[in-house]
């Protein structure tokens, strides 16, 4: 794929600004959510879980619930929040209605023109079977296949888990946790504490309608000294996108940098055999004048 100005590929921010376009079931901020910044988060050291709070209040404010539940691939998305086990080690136990939540959830993001373009575009490159019933299989591999994180338990373990639900190493370290939605659930139920932003590499300040943020944040006692996920968009634009990003590399770990509406971001996805391992946005900057 050729690159732009800056490393940027253009044919990949090409493809992802019609998925952006696309993505009719992506909230408006502001308007269907409203965050609250507040302070700039602080140093944390390696391994500790100590962290300053810089933000006394949630990072979410407001958030549409009525569209989170009548939408269906947010209403399906959520369903799927509570079937994990945190801590990796620990096997997973699968039950007939979990498969069968992963099935729906599935069904639901490929009926949206902004699979359907991912899909399409898959084909193209000769990554994807142009049957969608093998495209589904594909995506249930990549998302939902199982497998064995830490080497000392089960298959305890998933792409889907890791990126959108968020684990926990050996009761230690968080990992994942890259997705808004899980966040403001999380944030409801007290288990998530919001610290503060981070700066992104031009140093410069968030905006509250910003769709992409780097922050810090304590999930149960434990602190992230810095994560990063969209902010509104929709689950099918995620899995659009990382699954894209997968498919296209066959490196084991892939960071492309993209210009997707008024954001530069590095994507970075890393690939477990044929599932993803982790994949999340690293917000650049935004606002054209930065670019």
């Amino acid at each position: 794929m050729a690159s732009g100005g800056q490393g940027i590929n253009k044919e990949l921010s090409d493809l992802l600004n019609e998925l952006w376009k696309l993505d009719v079931n992506r909230m408006k901020p502001g308007t269907d959510y409203k965050i609250n910044l507040q302070g700039k988060a602080g140093f944390v050291a390696e391994g500790s879980n100590i962290a300053r709070d810089c933000a006394r209040a949630p990072l979410f404010s407001y958030v549409n619930e009525n569209k989170l539940q009548s939408i269906d691939t947010y209403k399906y998305f959520i369903n799927l929040l509570d079937n994990y086990e945190m801590s990796t080690g620990v096997a997973e136990q699968v039950t007939k209605e979990e498969l069968q939540e992963n099935d729906l959830f599935l069904d639901a993001i490929l009926k949206t023109d902004v699979m359907k373009c991912a899909h399409r575009y898959l084909v193209s490159k000769g990554r994807a079977s142009p049957d969608m019933g093998q495209f589904k299989k594909q995506l249930y591999a990549i998302w939902f296949k199982l497998y064995r994180r830490d080497k000392s338990g089960g298959e305890d373990s998933c792409g889907f888990e890791h990126v959108f639900v968020g684990e926990t190493k050996h009761g230690k370290e968080i990992m994942g946790l890259h997705n808004w939605v899980q966040f403001y659930t999380q944030e409801k139920l007290n288990n998530v504490d919001y610290k503060g932003y981070k700066s992104r590499d031009n140093k410069d300040t968030p905006d509250e309608d910003d769709h992409v943020l780097n922050l810090q944040f304590s999930w149960k006692g434990l602190v992230k000294p810095v994560g990063s996920c969209f902010l509104g968009v929709s689950p099918e634009f995620e899995v659009a996108l990382f699954t894209i990003v997968f498919l296209i590399s066959d490196e084991r770990m892939t960071n492309v940098k993209v210009k997707v509406d008024e954001y530069l971001l590095e994507v970075v996805v890393y690939r477990f055999g044929r599932s993803i391992g982790t994949s999340y946005p690293k917000l650049v900057s935004s606002n054209n004048r930065d670019l």
